[in-house]
């Protein structure tokens, strides 16, 4: 089956830039040049949230891993980080002296790292809500920024035409990739973490094994790509493009899948849900779009998890070069085995968790905000002892 177009949010009073589902696909966030972030339900008939705080176009938001908060940047210099309830408190991370045009978190929902046109690519700890360190080799504005699946590498992508591989402990750059004819808007990691794919205004998207740092795959389209997002399985990416176009390649036969018309003007972003099912764009028209992937239906892929330490080297019969923890085709098979009670068991157990981490990331925010009380006040209290020993010194005089 194609995919299908689902849903269809309106709300935002600019181009839409940047979307994001929550881990369990009940929220959808948005970020817009109307400098507000929407969090939309995906229950019908749930109203959506605007968020206001940003003083300029917000650039990008994500997601937390657990869901339970959101991140944006902006062209305010700031990033922020909002509890997506009713009330919509964030905090202010400051430190970058131009737009911030990327945020994104490590896997594990401790560390964001973000990139600038201060042409640096900085690191900061989410529950200190510390600025950590800084990169510093671009030469040009930096796009996009992203932490790998195991958090030890930082891939980044910039105007100055090159994608940037980064040791995070060492905070050594690796490896530049300076094969782009163009700016490079959008870059990311595959799942295995063995590969990047990376889109920009030479219209192409490039994949290379971060292992070899070789190219391995080469699209050309025929229109500027703005952003991409893999499937969960590694098997698929897909592109959003200035001709108004969403693009689904298939990386296993190296080959252009499907062509999705939706917007009205250039498709900004696009991201797959955590589970692969769905997949949301948005676009210039002000819109966000959500649509169902169907496609996953037909092959049931299934991805062999990868034995950490081997790397299985070697092309497949396909004729494309994609080694990078990309599967041939599995039917599913169901295990007929397994008792319900096992799965519901599970899932109980999940949704705790779920609900754990979501009190944890609330009460780090809480935290965070009554420390910037405290700061402040501990500001105003030396500024009044100032000013006493000031009306002190004055009457002495």
């Amino acid at each position: 089956e194609d995919p299908s177009l689902e849903r269809h949010f309106k709300g935002h009073r600019d181009a839409v830039t940047s979307v994001d589902f929550s881990l369990t696909k009940k929220q959808l966030a948005s970020g817009s040049m109307d400098s507000c972030l929407m969090i939309w339900s995906m229950k019908p008939q749930m109203r959506a949230y605007r968020f206001v705080g940003h003083k300029d176009a917000i650039l990008c938001v994500q997601f937390s891993p657990s869901g339970h908060l959101v991140a944006s940047a902006s062209r305010d210099k700031t990033v922020r980080l909002w509890i997506p309830s009713l009330k919509g408190e964030s905090t202010v991370f400051k430190a970058h002296t131009a737009t911030v045009r990327s945020v994104h978190f490590s896997s594990d929902g401790q560390s964001l790292v973000t990139a600038s046109d201060d042409k640096t690519v900085k690191v900061w700890t989410v529950h200190r809500q510390k600025f950590l360190f800084s990169l510093n080799q671009h030469i040009n504005w930096v796009r996009c920024a992203k932490f790998s699946p195991d958090g030890r590498l930082i891939v980044s992508s910039s105007d100055d035409k090159t994608v940037k591989l980064w040791d995070k402990t060492s905070r050594e750059c690796i490896h530049s990739f300076c094969e782009h004819g163009g700016f490079v808007n959008h870059v990311d990691f595959h799942p295995s973490g063995t590969c990047i794919a990376a889109g920009g205004t030479d219209s192409t998207v490039k994949l290379w094994d971060v292992r070899m740092n070789r190219l391995l795959q080469h699209y050309q389209g025929n229109s500027v790509v703005n952003s991409l997002s893999f499937h969960p399985s590694g098997n698929y990416l897909i592109t959003a493009s200035s001709d108004s176009t969403l693009k689904i390649l298939d990386l296993l036969e190296g080959r252009l899948l499907y062509t999705l018309h939706g917007h009205q003007g250039p498709a900004t972003c696009v991201a797959f849900s955590r589970d692969g099912d769905l997949f949301v764009s948005g676009g210039s028209d002000e819109q966000v779009m959500v649509w169902k992937t169907n496609f996953d239906a037909d092959y049931g892929d299934v991805v062999k998890p990868q034995k950490s330490g081997s790397s299985v080297d070697g092309t497949h019969s396909t004729g494309s070069e994609m080694d990078c923890g990309i599967h041939q085709k599995k039917t599913k098979t169901q295990d007929s085995g397994r008792n319900h009670e096992q799965q519901e068991e599970q899932t109980s157990l999940a949704d705790t968790l779920e609900h754990i981490m979501g009190q944890l990331d609330v009460l780090t925010q809480t935290v965070s905000i009554l420390e910037q009380r405290l700061t402040l006040t501990e500001d105003k209290l030396k500024e009044c002892l100032e000013n006493q020993q000031k009306i002190i010194q004055n009457k002495m005089n």
